[in-house]
């Protein structure tokens, strides 16, 4: 389908990206390769709407923020404009298919505001299913849009290459805190940024510059150094996510933090373990990754106690603006 008027070259940027949306959705509402019943497309339609929308698209919008940066903004086409715009919302597809299953692992309860899909009446278990069909409707909106160009095999490779990374970001992550395995005592720093970098700066940091790269027709090769710059912006980041599991209101983040409760190597308790006594660390030995309101209070309290609560307050605004969940 061809790209809408109006397109992402003029007008409110949000706007135009919001309008690729609805063009990308009704393809796949009409896949040919699939006989959809009225139910299904029903359910495809409410699903991708429900976990697709919702956040601030920040991931989304810096494929054309940066895409505008490597060419000239005002020679742009409204063609090259909506593929920019299509990535973006490939990231976003991405994310959502991330982010269901994310919330089933950890048993989270809200995301974004509203309860989490697994978690809506009628839905349970087909969520599982729903995070596979959202990453499959990836590629399917690659192979309309991008295939003959000189850097589809690329853009399948970058997104793969990702992928992977991710789920073996989470790995780290889910293994690390495994029921029944419960060790403080292998929370470092070092365990921390391995997580991180993998769970969340190549997906949130690095993908979308290296969508916009290849849409210029730059070979990634060459930009090794700006990937290690994204990665350590996307490090810094999920040190801020980690604060504000803690401190930040449910209502601004959309979600209610549960890190202590879900015994999480997150920034918090790597620094409490760093700088607490033995005393204090006898306090998180007894009371992190237990759910009682108690527990999670005295482990509050000690990173109060740890002045961990105000650390971050001198350098926030640097990344304010990504504050998405």
């Amino acid at each position: 389908m061809a790209a809408p008027g109006n397109g992402a070259a003029g007008g409110d940027t949000k706007e135009a990206f919001r309008r690729i949306y609805d063009v990308l959705k009704g393809e796949l509402l009409w896949d040919p390769a699939f006989e959809f019943t009225d139910s299904s497309r029903h359910w495809i339609d409410r699903m991708v709407d429900y976990n697709v929308l919702g956040g601030k698209c920040n991931r989304g919008l810096s494929v054309v923020d940066s895409y505008k940066l490597l060419k000239d903004a005002n020679a742009l086409g409204e063609e090259e404009m909506f593929l920019a715009s299509t990535l973006g919302w490939c990231i976003e597809w991405l994310q959502a298919y991330f982010l269901v299953l994310d919330d089933i692992m950890d048993e989270s309860h809200t995301r974004r505001g509203q309860p989490c899909w697994f978690r809506v009446p009628q839905v349970g278990s087909i969520a599982i299913n729903d995070g596979i069909i959202l990453r499959n409707h990836i590629s399917r909106i690659l192979r309309l849009h991008f295939k003959g160009k000189p850097y589809y095999a690329d853009l399948l490779d970058l997104f793969n290459e990702v992928e992977f990374k991710t789920a073996s970001g989470q790995l780290l992550d889910l293994i690390t805190t495994h029921e029944g395995e419960k060790d403080l005592t292998k929370y470092n720093i070092g365990v921390h940024r391995h997580i991180v970098q993998y769970k969340t700066a190549y997906y949130s940091f690095y993908l979308p510059v290296a969508c916009a790269l290849l849409l210029s027709g730059e070979d990634l090769i060459n930009y090794g150094a700006v990937e290690n710059i994204l990665v350590e912006m996307g490090t810094y980041f999920q040190v801020q996510d980690d604060y504000l599991d803690c401190y930040g209101d449910p209502e601004f983040i959309g979600k209610i933090g549960t890190d202590i409760e879900d015994y999480k190597c997150s920034w918090l308790v790597v620094q409490a373990l760093e700088h607490a006594d033995e005393s204090q660390k006898r306090v998180l030995f007894e009371n992190y990754g237990k759910k009682e309101p108690a527990c999670v209070t005295k482990v509050k309290n000690l990173y109060k106690e740890l002045n961990l609560e105000v650390c971050l307050d001198s350098s926030s605004s640097f990344l304010s603006f990504f504050l998405w969940i």
